[in-house]
């Protein structure tokens, strides 16, 4: 293969990774909780068009990313006091964050590009490292040619493992989805830890969408996540709600992303008449793969997806 093809590959795989990996670190802490999160997927929607409408007012890259931070953390506090509070069902919530965030930028889409002729491309995450270092093999698109933004996602989960495994709040995380009655009679507050978990996951899905669309894209489209959300949950079986572990499957899933992209381009190029829409399908395929041949191998936190009764035992 031509190297210059391998390494468009390994760049676009990195930033494709990227917002799967901020949703992957978010998703680790909630569910270590023992909150089930499906709602990551509107998060992220919800903070890829706050990322851009933030970045069309101010022109900011920082303030976007607050922006889409802010309007994830947010329903993730809506999702929390459902789930937490009102120990709602878990997936109902979810769902219904999902539903609410389609429908919420549906409704905004016009507006926020109300005054344009054309969707004009925002300011992207900058790349921080000079132009000569972008084409050295490997290391330069893996590295070199990355926006900021994808080393805080390859960053992020290394910083999490270290928090959840050698902290004692992090150990209080990881007791609090298997035992929280014990956690409560430690003193700690479950209802605390819960809350602090599923707003991880708002915020670092609203991060998530900042990176889906400042990485590379530079606007916004209906329906943009398009199953990220679901797809990093899956990572977290597969990685065993270790985030190290969830970055590198998140980096698998970003990985068969990529491909299906330049296989479109390839295909036409050389004459091979595959449908796109069996190539379309290849990440979601690859993931129902992969959850087929590991999941059953894995032990979710016990308490996942049943509300917290200090009542009872």
């Amino acid at each position: 293969m031509d190297i210059s093809i391998f390494n468009d590959w390994l760049l676009a795989s990195m930033r494709m990774a990227a917002p799967l990996m901020l949703l992957g670190v978010g998703g680790t802490f909630t569910e270590r909780t023992g909150i089930f999160n499906i709602g990551m997927e509107g998060m992220m929607l919800v903070g890829a068009m706050a990322a851009i409408a933030g970045n069309l007012a101010t022109g900011s890259v920082l303030i976007a990313t607050l922006c889409a931070m802010a309007a994830g953390g947010i329903l993730g506090l809506v999702h929390a006091y459902l789930t937490v509070t009102r120990r709602s069902n878990q997936i109902v919530s979810g769902a219904t964050i999902n539903l609410l965030a389609l429908g919420l930028t549906n409704l905004l889409y016009g507006p926020l590009y109300e005054g344009f002729k054309y969707r004009p491309r925002v300011p992207l995450y900058p790349v921080l490292l000079p132009e000569a270092l972008h084409d050295v093999p490997i290391l330069g698109p893996l590295i070199f040619a990355q926006p900021v933004i994808v080393w805080v996602a390859f960053l992020l989960p290394v910083i999490a493992t270290w928090i959840l495994y050698r902290t004692s709040w992090g150990l209080n995380i990881r007791a609090v989805g298997d035992h929280p009655h014990a956690v409560a009679t430690a003193g700690v507050s479950v209802t605390k830890l819960k809350y602090v978990g599923v707003l991880i996951s708002g915020l670092c899905a609203g991060l998530g969408g900042s990176a889906l669309v400042m990485a590379d894209l530079g606007m916004f489209g209906p329906n943009l996540t398009a199953g990220r959300g679901f797809i990093s949950l899956a990572a977290l079986a597969v990685g065993s709600w270790n985030p190290a572990k969830v970055a590198v499957a998140c980096l698998f899933f970003g990985g068969a992303e990529a491909l299906q992209l330049r296989a479109q381009t390839w295909s036409q190029t050389y004459g091979i008449n595959l449908p796109y829409q069996f190539l379309v399908m290849l990440p979601y395929l690859l993931t129902i793969a992969v959850l087929a041949g590991i999941v059953g191998r894995t032990y979710a936190p016990k308490t996942l997806g049943k509300p917290y009764d200090p009542d009872t035992i």
